[in-house]
Formats: C-alpha cells, structure tokens, sequence
C-alpha cells in the first residue's frame, strides 16, 4: 500500500518534508553570532541578517501550518489534542523558565550579603516607583486580558466584527506595555551591571518583555488569519494557544510587579 493511500486511513498528520526547521537553525546561528560580533566590534550586518533569514522562516513556517489547517484539514481532532498538550507542557516549561529568576531574586534578597550593604535594594540602587509606570503596565496588561477573552467569548459565538475588535485592542495594549518598557529601561540610573539588584531585575522584566513581543506576533498573526476567515466557532486552535499564551504573561506580570517591583523594593 503507498503511503499516501495509507495517509488516508488514520487521523494523524503525517508531516512532510520541510525546509524551514533548517533554515531557521541557521537564521538563529546568525542572529546569535551577529549579536557577538555587534556586541564587540559595534558591528550589526551579521545581526541584521540573521534577523532576515529568521523573520522569512518564521513567515513561510507559518503559511505552511496555516495551509494544513485551514484548507487541507490536517489538523483532525486527534491532531489537535496533541497540539493542545505540547502548548500545555510549553508553557510548563516556561513557568520553570521565570521560577529560576525568582528563586535568584529572593535568595539574594531575603539574606543581602555584606558586599551589598546588607541591605536590599543594594546600597547606590536607585529603584523605580512601583506606583508610576509598572503600575500603569500592569493596568494594561490586565485589560489585555479582559479583551483577549472578550474576543474568545466573540469567536465562540460566531461574532466576527467583535473579535476582531477584542484582538485588534488586545494587539494595541500588547504593543504600549512594550513601548512603556522601552521608556522604562531608557529612563533606569542602573544596568544589568549593577550588582545582583540589576541583573536579576533586567533578566526576569527583560525576558518578560520578550514573552510579550512573542505574544503579541501570535495574538498579530491571529488577527490576519481571522481577517481571513481562517477560525470558525469549533475550530481555532492557533486563536485558543495564542489566548493560553497571553494569559500566562499576563500572571507572570503580575508576580514580578509584586515581587520587583513593590516588595524588592
């Protein structure tokens, strides 16, 4: 029996040959290299190239996907369960990922050594007021997250013009916390640098940012696909792990405001 005869009798999808894995391999080589090279030699075309090569894989990885979901029927129920439990599991891991920052953060600063002045923040610190611009982010973080589920709810109910104003909102929000963060570090009197203080701090709200730029290219590239009549009330799988997404960033902010923000400081 061939194989494509044999495709036909099970409800797995049985991947094909693709480019894209390797060539995103080799987009992120480059991209890593030329942040090496820009890092030392204040050089960016490496780094900018890199940048290319992953942004075309990233948009032709997701046009084959979008294919052999939306119009080649791949993604069959069985396919969609394991879909749904490799994100569950991913964002496993990540939640793992942001605990090591935390658990770096609170064992620097529930017993500060004496290079630090035994005191937390460390002496010269000066921290941000928890109650101006985090505070703003969080408001917009919390909303993000009433409109990425106003625009669920919508979908479910087969309301088109209603979920695309939930994500388009959700998509906005996404982008000002990042503009908001942007100001932020610009604004900071320290730096990644500066003690323990500043590399816990700039590596958790630093990858937290990164998660949001993340988030908010899925919650983007969901906006287009349903623009596109690509989800239906019983079938939108992308839409659901990009809200699932969302949602953790959102509880991640709120820890790191808590703890950072407010009580760190």
């Amino acid at each position: 029996m061939s194989t494509s005869t044999m495709k036909s009798f099970h409800p797995f999808h049985l991947v094909d040959y693709s480019p894209w894995p390797l060539t995103g391999a080799l987009g992120a080589f480059t991209m890593v290299s030329g942040l090496v090279k820009w890092f030392h030699y204040y050089q960016m075309d490496l780094f900018i190239l890199g940048n290319v090569i992953t942004l075309l894989t990233m948009y032709q990885w997701w046009r084959d996907i979008s294919r052999e979901g939306t119009f080649q029927g791949l993604h069959t129920f069985n396919v969609t369960l394991g879909l749904r439990w490799g994100m569950i599991l991913f964002i496993v891991s990540e939640i793992f990922f942001f605990l090591s920052f935390f658990w770096a953060f609170f064992h620097s600063s529930l017993s500060p050594t004496i290079e630090m002045g035994s005191i937390w923040p460390p002496v010269s610190i000066l921290i941000f007021n928890p109650f101006q611009i985090p505070l703003l982010n969080t408001a917009i973080l919390l909303a993000s997250g009433v409109t990425v589920t106003w625009a669920h709810h919508a979908l479910m109910e087969n309301n088109h013009s209603q979920t695309t104003q939930g994500l388009f909102f959700t998509v906005i929000l996404g982008i000002y916390f990042s503009i908001l963060q942007g100001y932020e570090y610009i604004e900071a009197s320290f730096t990644i640098a500066d003690a323990v203080y500043g590399s816990t701090f700039f590596m958790a709200t630093g990858f937290h940012g990164l998660h949001v730029l993340i988030g908010t290219t899925f919650l983007l590239i969901c906006l287009i696909r349903h623009l596109n009549s690509h989800f239906s009330m019983n079938h939108h799988f992308g839409f659901e792990a990009a809200a699932w997404y969302w949602h953790f960033v959102d509880v991640v902010w709120l820890f790191l405001y808590v703890s950072i923000y407010w009580w760190g400081s």
